[in-house]
């Protein structure tokens, strides 16, 4: 059976993979959210108001105000949980829609840590510079050590070292570095830039300030030996955490350990390791372990194991979409095509409402062995479905199929696709520039200036539009021996200059 060549679909699909990461050690989450539940009557009222808007695009203020006039009462403790819950379900956009109108609609004074929370949310939904902007606009009262731990987190997720040092030394200056968070979070940095030597520099100067080093100190400094493959390094924080009469070792560690071992083919040790993991877990099986263990087993081989944690899990009632995708990813790693086809069955007999992001885990797979029959019959019966539910399908569902037929040198089906995702993007999605030209290429060789055409105009209504764009459209014009005035003066009306480059193609 032929393969397509996976080197373009791996990098664009690297959240599909199954390369396991890490176990997130973010002590930022511990600080600043509370993980209680809290549930209220209210919020669970006005949770149902909300929760079926799933795309960013929609408001949910009016909703919000829709609760107000229906005789409810807005409480701080109700929006807080909201906000928390949209976030834990990655709904960004929306968290940040509460946020803004808890302080400018209902007059809520924020907390530092509701600012912190603010922060946060702007840097997710807008970038690390509009992030900045807000937290020099912050009140001198509120902004307290939340902000900086705030700050400081999105330096370290853009791995911005000078900034996050400066940072860090303003911290010092105000008091706001007497506990481990930011040594944690620079050791953290400086583990996925590759300084590790600046690591020991840290930890002595935690020493000698009399900052006692904790359970995140010592996962991030595992954590950082583990990315450099240092097994000797591993074990020797290993040992000194369950030593440690004043760390309590979670599965973590343990974790983190086995993916170290495994890293370097150390099958055996990794093992043992994910038993302990096991052990650990055995009374709260949550779908973060079950995705590690998937994982992890599905790198050893070892098929049986795979499908014995799965089963345990699933006996026990605590399985969701994200490991059901997982589960797939690992099949189709064990090259079981079958065994995937058949979870994906399960997920779609047991679901409530259809999760593209499983679907397009069996996509992968199916283009990685060219079944592209397959895929296509599959995504069109379920965003017809998806449609009479009034679910639109991911842009993303429709872009690995692209990037399959590119991959396949089906140019005509890869446009199709292409065009497919364009369609249903929302606006400012980004499709994988290379996807883009290898389409306009073709469409330039075929010399087909209406198919080009419609292309550039996608790209235009999802905000795609660029300088490489338009040359490559002006070279299909003058391949089909048709004026270019009218692209000219298209590209000055959407700020594109007549570069260097486009008049060597004229």
């Amino acid at each position: 059976m032929k393969l397509v060549q996976w080197s373009r679909l791996v990098p664009l699909l690297s959240r599909l993979s199954c390369n396991v990461s890490y176990p997130r050690v973010n002590k930022f989450k511990v600080l600043f959210f509370s993980t209680k539940t809290l549930n209220s009557h209210s919020f669970d009222s006005l949770y149902k108001r909300v929760s079926p808007i799933r795309d960013p695009k929609a408001s949910i203020i009016p909703v919000l105000e829709k609760w107000v006039e229906d005789g409810n009462t807005v409480k701080r403790l109700d929006l807080r949980l909201l906000i928390r819950r949209m976030m834990y379900y990655r709904r960004f956009q929306h968290a940040l829609e509460i946020s803004h109108w808890m302080s400018d609609r209902r007059y809520i004074e924020l907390s530092p840590s509701d600012v912190a929370i603010r922060l946060d949310l702007i840097f997710k939904v807008h970038g690390l510079e509009n992030a900045e902007k807000y937290f020099h606009s912050i009140a001198k009262p509120l902004k307290a050590a939340q902000s900086y731990g705030a700050l400081l987190y999105c330096y370290v997720k853009e791995k911005s070292v000078d900034k996050a040092h400066a940072l860090v030394e303003e911290m010092k200056k105000l008091g706001f570095a007497t506990t481990s968070f930011a040594y944690n979070m620079l050791v953290n940095l400086y583990s996925q830039t590759g300084q590790n030597e600046k690591i020991e520099i840290l930890m002595q100067e935690m020493k000698s300030n009399g900052i006692p080093r904790d359970k995140f100190t010592l996962l991030n400094r595992l954590n950082a030996y583990a990315v450099k493959s240092d097994i000797g390094g591993m074990e020797k924080i290993l040992n000194q955490m369950e030593e440690a009469p004043d760390i309590s070792i979670d599965w973590n560690a343990y974790a983190i350990m086995a993916n170290g071992y495994m890293k370097v083919g150390l099958t055996e040790k990794g093992l043992e390791m994910l038993k302990k993991v096991e052990e650990m877990t055995i009374n709260r099986k949550t779908n973060m372990v079950l995705d590690f263990l998937l994982t992890l087993y599905a790198r050893t081989g070892n098929k049986e194991e795979l499908y014995r944690i799965w089963n345990l899990y699933k006996s026990a009632g605590r399985v969701q979409n994200t490991s059901y995708s997982s589960m797939i990813t690992c099949l189709a790693k064990l090259d079981d095509i079958e065994g995937a086809e058949k979870i994906f069955q399960e997920f779609e007999s047991s679901c409530t409402r259809f999760d593209f992001r499983v679907l397009n885990r069996l996509l992968v797979a199916y283009c990685k062995k060219c079944l592209f029959d397959k895929a296509e019959s599959i995504v069109r019966k379920n965003v017809e479905e998806s449609v009479k539910s009034g679910k639109a399908p991911y842009a993303s569902t429709w872009n690995i199929l692209a990037i399959g037929y590119l991959e396949d040198k089906q140019m005509p089906k890869a446009v199709e696709m292409a065009k497919n995702a364009l369609l249903v993007g929302r606006r400012n999605w980004k499709m994988d520039p290379t996807t883009v030209d290898s389409c306009l290429q073709y469409l330039e060789a075929q010399r087909d200036v209406e198919g080009a055409e419609d292309f550039v105009k996608l790209l235009g209504a999802s905000g795609l539009l660029t300088q490489e764009v338009y040359n490559r459209l002006l070279r299909t014009y003058i391949a089909a021996k048709k004026p270019v005035s009218n692209v000219l003066g298209r590209m000055k009306v959407d700020g594109f200059s007549v570069a260097e480059a486009t008049n060597e193609i004229l």
